[in-house]
């Protein structure tokens, strides 16, 4: 049976858990060799030893950081035909209970992140007149989620990026897209919800708000997110580029 992304090399940031992991474990089964990212590199290794994947600790927001990846994946896998920019985390908070160091983490790990490997990578992939770029994005950029206009900022940048890569770089082989999850069952996500009782209670009436901007009436499944990544980094989704694709179970709708 034909794999999906049978012999491309991949670097997959923010890899070590949740969606990150879900995409990383679909790559491997699609056929693709792997690389991943991520800041905790205790269970970052143990993802990839688990998937047979290579594996580079670092914080993608630094300067110089993601050209290190960048040649690190060339060194293991030789070729970057996909680059999933997944690496995020921001501080959800209300707009106001911000602190300069909460904004300054939320747009370095979200927007910085992406901004520096597409950077780091782009080159190689102009070089071999191929490339998939994959940026995870976030539905609340779509529907004004509570508590997210920091965050929004951030991944609101990511979203426009896409659209600037895509066209400046389509005629060079190169498609960039962005894959926008609204709620996604997390380990961390299953953990608050799984015991609402020591939630705050500005987290519960969140949680019920936020499931109730969603149709289907609950969080997406992580493999239910990875799935939409690897259709957009395979041949399939050759004239798809530019576009922000929701994986948001109806919580907007166009």
């Amino acid at each position: 049976m034909e794999r999906a992304l049978e012999s491309r090399g991949a670097i997959i940031t923010g890899g070590a858990r949740g969606i990150g992991r879900a995409i990383a474990r679909k790559f491997s089964a699609e056929g693709a060799a792997v690389v991943l990212n991520d800041v905790d590199a205790e269970v970052g290794a143990a993802t990839a030893r688990e998937l047979g994947a290579a594996f580079l600790a670092g914080d993608l927001a630094a300067p110089g950081e993601a050209e290190r990846l960048t040649a690190f994946a060339l060194e293991k896998v030789g070729r970057i035909d996909i680059l999933v920019n997944n690496a995020g985390g921001g501080v959800i908070r209300p707009f106001l209970s911000h602190t300069e160091e909460s904004i300054r983490q939320t747009i370095d790990r979200n927007l910085m992140t992406t901004i520096r490997c597409c950077r780091a990578v782009l080159p190689h992939m102009i070089e071999r007149g191929y490339g998939r770029i994959v940026n995870i994005g976030a539905e609340s950029v779509r529907n004004g989620l509570w508590m997210h206009a920091m965050y929004n900022a951030a991944k609101g940048g990511v979203h426009a990026l896409t659209t600037g890569l895509a066209r400046e770089f389509a005629d060079r082989g190169i498609r960039v897209n962005t894959v926008a999850p609204s709620a996604v069952s997390t380990e961390m996500v299953k953990d608050m919800l799984a015991d609402r009782d020591v939630l705050p209670a500005e987290w519960k009436v969140f949680w019920d708000k936020t499931l109730a901007t969603i149709p289907i009436g609950r969080p997406a499944e992580m493999d239910e997110v990875a799935d939409v990544v690897v259709f957009v980094a395979s041949e399939k989704a050759e004239f798809v580029t530019g576009q922000v694709i929701s994986v948001n179970g109806g919580s907007s709708m166009l």
